[in-house]
């Protein structure tokens, strides 16, 4: 895959010898990624071996003619694949889903994640396997009482209210009535799985993968941190927005207008404090703050305000624990904060008023539409304004300030969702959790266009197999800047990052100038992935000296690697807030740093896809 990070090369030279001081990272790099090489070659070649032994070249079966139409019907002859490869691969896709051009987001993974849906929704509909006290009974029933929408919207916030008033109610205006503040908070953890201060989930141990451990975070909050919008100048915007939407959940609910916004001012300044406790993720790596070993009895004197015991057995019922539990805690400097607050607001109603409106956050995908109607309305306008931190000119940096000297929590902050560190067997997106140190693929994803035992294996490869391999390479993100990696050639380290930014910042999409630095990590991962991934393929063919072909594609094996590649991630990105670059961008960028992409095309010296010098990090 190119080896040690090097400097930009001219096309067709091979890369410089690593320096003596990174041998040793070169070695341990190459190692890992023949490692996962041999992995991914490994899968593959299991599953698909058995095909050869069965079906003749070239491959007729109706997954391949299938794949051969789709193939066909997306792709545009009429454009030279060396000058533009996304408009030749993907240039009728418009064309031929009219219907989903319209959609925000409009990709292939959309469409797979459609079609599972379907066939979920298909399996769960069956009426016979309603009755009985199995777990898939109750599952289908659950189901079929959230379609019940007439009866929802008949029973209005009636429910909630209900709910709400079991544990203590808003106490807007109930000046007398006190409410315990650990029971309430046991109550929303054990019954709900709400957790308004902290988060806690059961993990594997980084060190140690096999064992499981309770794991202790800040939670996850729905309004942006304030370190995020106020380097983008608009936090009056967001907290305006923020506070409309609190608002009308407060009124939904039968709160008093007027009594209403003086409480939720006040929560909304509790939650901005809060937010500032939280420590930076990447201030947590250097401080080795993550996975920090305690028991319950020392987080007890550290945070004393929440009564940790009685919150967790609740929380994990009926998991008995006691005192001398051990935890890992990621973030002990927000927990102490934290309890500092909460001591701090405990004599008010603001603590009681917060709960309740991350229960209802919690529930409110099962109330009416009034509920559904207004959080829509806040997420599309608070993605809206977080959206324009996209543009180059927003960006909150100087411009000529160094690419590797970046703060690198934006990095982490759009690469990896919090949200998507739980992923559902038909979920279509694979994931990296930094924390976890593991890779997802779910079992959605290996479906056609994807992956399918009796694609061609270029197809599997190029699809699925840079997928893989672009995930895996997420566990090397530490190695790509250059603070985080003293053993490596930083000069050498830096020119490749220089590189690859200023070979995405010379590219624009309608008009618009690709943020090179915003997109980098993202950016380096396609091209190692698409590496990986050729190499692997290369390595089945030499092993297997025999393919199958797709009939009337006009494409070599090769070909069919790379066109699979650049549709199976064919997506109308969203240019200002995804970590990605635009996917003409994405392709265009990848494969203009492969050589072997130009040989196996024959593109000329001159042509837009065979740049005269190419980028390499991994």
């Amino acid at each position: 895959t190119g080896g040690a990070w090097h400097a930009p090369q001219r096309a067709g030279q091979s890369p410089a010898h690593p320096a003596p001081m990174l041998f040793r990272m070169y070695l341990f790099n190459i190692t890992s990624l023949l490692y996962f090489h041999t992995v991914l070659l490994n899968f593959l070649h299991l599953i698909t071996v058995p095909v050869f032994a069965s079906y003749p070249e070239p491959c007729n079966s109706e997954e391949c003619l299938t794949l051969l139409a789709r193939l066909l019907k997306v792709r545009n002859t009429t454009i030279d694949p060396c000058e533009d490869f996304y408009g030749y691969a993907c240039g009728n896709w418009e064309a031929s889903y009219p219907h989903r051009v319209a959609m925000e987001s409009s990709n292939v993974f959309e469409v797979l994640l459609e079609e599972n849906q379907l066939i979920l929704k298909r399996l769960i509909e069956v009426p016979e396997l309603r009755d009985g006290g199995s777990a898939k009974a109750k599952a289908i029933r659950f189901y079929h009482s959230c379609m019940d929408t007439q009866q929802i919207e008949a029973e209005g916030a009636q429910p909630l209210e209900n709910l709400i008033n079991q544990i203590g109610g808003w106490n807007f205006t109930n000046v007398g009535e006190k409410t315990d503040f650990n029971q309430t908070l046991q109550t929303l953890m054990g019954k709900y799985s709400t957790f308004p201060f902290f988060r806690a989930f059961v993990g594997p141990i980084f060190s140690d993968p096999s064992t499981n451990i309770i794991q202790i975070d800040h939670p996850e909050f729905e309004m942006p941190p304030e370190t995020l919008v106020l380097g983008m100048g608009f936090k009056s915007q967001v907290v305006r927005e923020y506070f409309s939407y609190l608002m009308k959940l407060g009124t939904l609910l039968g709160g008093p207008e007027n009594v209403t916004s003086n409480f939720i001012s006040f929560t909304l300044s509790f939650i901005s404090n809060l937010q500032k406790e939280v420590t930076p993720f990447e201030e947590r790596q250097e401080r080795r703050m993550l996975f920090y070993r305690t028991t319950i009895r020392e987080l007890q004197k550290e945070a004393p305000a929440i009564d940790w015991l009685s919150c967790l057995q609740a929380a994990f019922h009926p998991v008995q624990l006691n005192s001398s539990q051990p935890i890992a805690v990621h973030d002990m400097d927000y927990l102490k904060g934290m309890s500092r607050l909460i001591g701090k607001w405990q004599k008010g109603r603001v603590l009681q008023i917060y709960m309740i409106l991350c229960l209802v956050r919690t529930l409110s995908p099962a109330l009416d539409s009034r509920f559904h109607d207004a959080h829509s309305d806040l997420l599309e306008k608070l993605h809206g304004k977080i959206g324009v931190s996209g543009l180059v000119s927003q960006f909150p940096f100087n411009s000529q300030q160094p690419p590797w000297e970046l703060h690198r929590s934006l990095f982490f902050l759009f690469s990896f969702s919090v949200s998507s560190w739980e992923v559902y067997p038909w979920s279509v997106h694979s994931y990296y959790s930094l924390r976890h140190h593991f890779v997802v693929f779910p079992a959605g994803m290996f479906r056609s266009p994807f992956f399918h035992v009796d694609f061609p294996s270029a197809v599997n490869f190029g699809a699925m197999g840079v997928i893989m391999a672009h995930e895996l390479l997420h566990m090397f993100y530490d190695y790509v800047l250059p603070e985080s990696c003293p053993e490596c050639n930083r000069d050498a380290l830096r020119q490749g990052i220089d590189c690859l930014v200023e070979q995405y910042e010379s590219y624009s999409v309608q008009g618009l100038r690709v943020n090179g630095t915003f997109t980098l990590l993202e950016n380096a991962a396609d091209t190692g992935g698409l590496a990986i991934a050729y190499q692997a393929y290369k390595n089945w063919l030499k092993k297997q000296k025999r393919e199958k072909n797709l009939p009337r594609s006009g494409l070599s094996h090769y070909q069919l690697f790379y066109l699979s590649f650049a549709q199976v991630i064919n997506s109308l990105a969203f240019l200002h807030r995804d970590p990605h670059s635009p996917l003409p961008l994405r392709v265009r960028g990848s494969l203009s740093n492969t050589h072997d992409f130009a040989r196996h095309f024959r593109c000329s010296s001159t042509s837009a896809m065979n740049p005269a010098f190419r980028c390499y990090i991994w």
